[in-house]
C-alpha cells in the first residue's frame, strides 16, 4: 500500500506542474497577444496618415500639372511681362493709385 500512495502523491504533484507550466504559458501568450493588438493598432493609424499624404500629394501634383499648363498659356506671359517688367500694349491705359 505504501507503493500506491506514493504513485498517487507522485502524481498529483505532476499534475501540479503541468498545470503551474500551461498557466504560465497562457500569461505569456495573453502579453504577446496585447503587445501585437498595440502594434496592429500603430500600424493601422500609420497607414490612414500616408494614405493622406498621398492623397495631399496627388492634389499637389495635380496643381503643379495646372499650373505647369497655364505658365505654357499666352494670358502667363502677357501677366508676367505687365507685373515683372512693366510692360504694356501701345493702346494701354495704365492707372495708378495713389
Amino acid at each position: 500500500m505504501k507503493r500506491r500512495y506514493s504513485s498517487s502523491k507522485t502524481n498529483k504533484s505532476g499534475k501540479m506542474c503541468i498545470t503551474i507550466i500551461v498557466l504560465a504559458m497562457i500569461g505569456v501568450m495573453s502579453v504577446q497577444i496585447v503587445n501585437l493588438y498595440k502594434k496592429d493598432q500603430q500600424y493601422i493609424a500609420q497607414e490612414k496618415s500616408l494614405i493622406e499624404q498621398k492623397e495631399a500629394e496627388l492634389a499637389r501634383q495635380k496643381e503643379l500639372e495646372e499650373y505647369e499648363a497655364y505658365m505654357q498659356t499666352q494670358e502667363y506671359i502677357e501677366d508676367t511681362a505687365k507685373s515683372k517688367l512693366g510692360l504694356v500694349y501701345k493702346d494701354e491705359i495704365i492707372f495708378k493709385e495713389r
